[in-house]
């Protein structure tokens, strides 16, 4: 019996570390041409961005940390097939996944910090099922990663996030070796950089995949994706599309993509806005039209658009959006035909 507990352990392990392998195995380490790159980057043209963590439960945007361990985390599901059928079908090539907000709390089954999601009441590498629905649909993966979080030294929460460098590394090490080809990294800023510059930051993405390109919302202009939160398609020289909060990157000469992002969701009084809201909001969500517009001028200037979508207590995209979002489809698709006077 011993014997036996032994081999089915070995056999455990070993096929772990083959699933590591092949994740490893896919990563291009040869990094390709800018234009190569940058024409690669523009085709994935759709994407949804998906908000899932503690402010899922708070009602809050932020949520502060004091107090709050990973069970707070009290999803009861969580279906990425959902999530990536639901993104093909609304002609979308890419999922943009929130890693880790402000609060710390880790969505895959991190080595450094005990809030991590596999703690969590659920107890699922999410990002880990993710990558194989990704694989499944035919979808491509993209990360959110915030930079500084409240659980560093020095951090006071709802305003600084503190300093960690080694820590940063650490995650972003563990994000990129272990979950296949990450085709950006959407960095918040929101927090200030956790200790790391965003030149270091870099430098540190660049030598684990060299093909995956880093973009900051705001902070000392760097990467070579440019971010555009709550911004609209523009032309890659042409600032306007990125957003207020990243204006001054005007003049930096390192993107070779843009991407713009916003929720599904409509202001609303009450609840947050990046995240599912509260179940009173959950018949709110944007026009077909007005995401079907912003999608051709995502096409039209080679841009990326990344449409927040958040996942409810049960881990399943809204009724709401699903609906709306399989019309985008068919508008992208052509199987619904949308009046030209009717965009905007």
């Amino acid at each position: 019996m011993k014997q036996f507990t032994l081999r089915l352990s070995l056999f455990v392990i070993s096929f772990s570390l083959w699933g590591l392998f092949v994740a490893s195995a896919q990563i291009n380490m040869n990094r390709i041409d800018d234009k190569i790159r940058a024409n690669e980057i523009s085709e994935m043209k759709f994407g949804m961005f998906i908000c899932w963590s503690f402010s899922t439960f708070s009602g809050q945007e932020w949520t502060p940390t004091e107090g709050k361990d990973a069970t707070y985390f009290k999803a009861t599901g969580c279906n990425t097939d959902q999530w990536c059928k639901v993104a093909r079908d609304a002609g979308m090539g890419y999922i943009l996944f929130l890693t880790k907000h402000h609060d710390g709390f880790c969505l895959w089954d991190t080595k450094t910090t005990e809030k991590k999601v596999t703690n969590s009441p659920l107890r699922i590498d999410v990002l880990a099922k993710l990558r194989k629905s990704c694989d499944k649909y035919g979808i491509k993966l993209a990360i959110y990663f915030s930079e500084g979080d409240w659980t560093f030294p020095g951090a006071t929460s709802l305003k600084d996030g503190g300093k960690n460098p080694e820590m940063k590394k650490a995650q972003l090490k563990e994000l990129l070796t272990q979950y296949g080809p990450i085709e950006y990294i959407w960095f918040d800023h929101a927090q200030g950089d956790g200790g790391l510059t965003h030149e270091e930051t870099d430098q540190w993405v660049a030598q684990f995949q060299p093909n995956c390109l880093p973009g900051y919302n705001h902070g000392t202009p760097a990467g070579r994706i440019r971010l555009g939160e709550l911004g609209g398609p523009s032309a890659l020289d042409d600032i306007s599309g990125a957003g207020a909060y990243n204006q001054h990157s005007a003049g930096y000469k390192g993107f070779i993509a843009a991407e713009f992002t916003y929720p599904i969701l409509p202001k609303h009084e009450g609840g947050a806005m990046w995240f599912y809201s509260l179940p009173k909001h959950d018949q709110l969500c944007l026009p077909a039209e007005k995401l079907y517009a912003d999608y051709l001028g995502a096409v039209k200037y080679g841009n990326i658009f990344s449409l927040d979508v958040g996942p409810d207590y049960k881990g399943r995209i809204r009724d709401v959006d699903v609906k709306t979002l399989r019309k985008v489809g068919r508008y992208i698709r052509g199987k619904e035909i949308l009046p030209i006077n009717s965009i905007k």
